[in-house]
């Protein structure tokens, strides 16, 4: 996972779970639409996934970290959640547009890939869910959710309640790149697992203000992913509101504010490499945390899909 992961759905989990009873999945399943031939590439990114979590401050004795594809309740839910939603309605997601035109997809997109907001309500309403912290790409999923709740709730009976999105205070960040959003199929991330080295050199090489040449020029704030990081990461935004003033009038460079945002964020992200090659080198405790989490999470979701069978006249014994 990288910055603009954390940055858009990561600190607040972190934040949220002393406030709520929260359940983290692990989305193998949805990860095998697009990795399909490639199960071992997402066999691996489970541990990943987890190791970035943990990593950030996520705590198992609070929050219910569990693998999609170890409750099967889920995919049954969805099987009945795929009839609530039609297939130009599953195509006119933003957000599957978005992801499908950045992976080369058209045509030939796999279905399981294009019915994700599908399965994510079903992640989503398994657990009776209030609030989904996400970033600001993900709204779209949240809004086709609450469809599919008012047209169940219509159909069937009142049985689940509309979810609400929290986004973070900087739900979607840019990419290296100067991109709109920070993407590891673009090539424009910032890992937390990345080292002291990759850092300085990834910011480095970051996109600025083109027509800011010399440090004598005038440069623009806005649209200027490095600041935008500045402004999200920096301990001492009273100086950060001093370096855009004078990048503002001419007379500081590029290069001085990409030192001092590679030293920030060297400064943030050690310890959480810190952890994270700890909790590497004791994978034992995350397959314990997982295994935990399943019971939990398959109670839970059991106990939401009797319902569903219920209301829907599917309980035949």
């Amino acid at each position: 996972m990288h910055l603009g992961h954390y940055a858009g759905s990561l600190a607040n989990r972190v934040k949220l779970q002393n406030e709520y009873k929260q359940f983290v999945l692990v989305a193998d399943v949805q990860a095998l639409t697009h990795n399909f031939s490639d199960p071992a590439k997402v066999r691996s990114n489970v541990v990943e996934i987890m190791l970035d979590n943990l990593a950030v401050g996520l705590d198992p004795t609070k929050t219910t970290f569990f693998i999609q594809s170890g409750i099967p309740q889920l995919a049954e839910l969805t099987v009945y959640f795929l009839n609530l939603v039609t297939l130009a309605r599953a195509q006119r997601n933003p957000t599957v547009k978005d992801e499908m035109k950045e992976k080369g997809y058209g045509a030939t997109v796999p279905l399981g890939f294009l019915t994700h907001p599908v399965s994510q309500a079903a992640d989503i309403l398994a657990f009776r869910a209030d609030l989904v912290p996400v970033g600001a790409d993900q709204l779209p999923m949240i809004e086709q959710t609450n469809e599919i709740v008012e047209k169940f709730n219509s159909l069937y009976g009142k049985t689940f309640d509309p979810v609400q999105a929290i986004l973070s205070s900087s739900p979607r960040l840019s990419g290296t790149d100067g991109q709109s959003k920070m993407s590891k199929s673009l090539g424009n991330a910032i890992f937390l697992s990345d080292d002291k080295d990759e850092i300085e050199k990834k910011v480095m090489g970051m996109y600025t203000d083109p027509g800011h040449i010399h440090a004598s020029d005038p440069g623009k704030v806005d649209g200027n992913p490095v600041f935008e990081y500045l402004s999200l990461f920096h301990p001492d935004q009273a100086k950060v509101s001093e370096m855009k003033e004078k990048y503002q009038k001419g007379g500081l460079g590029d290069v001085e504010i990409k030192k001092e945002l590679a030293a920030i964020l060297n400064d943030f992200l050690t310890p959480i490499r810190e952890k994270r090659e700890y909790l590497a080198r004791n994978l034992n405790k995350i397959t314990d945390i997982l295994k935990a989490g399943k019971m939990e999470a398959e109670k839970v979701a059991s106990e939401t899909l009797q319902d569903v069978k219920k209301i829907m006249q599917l309980n035949y014994f």
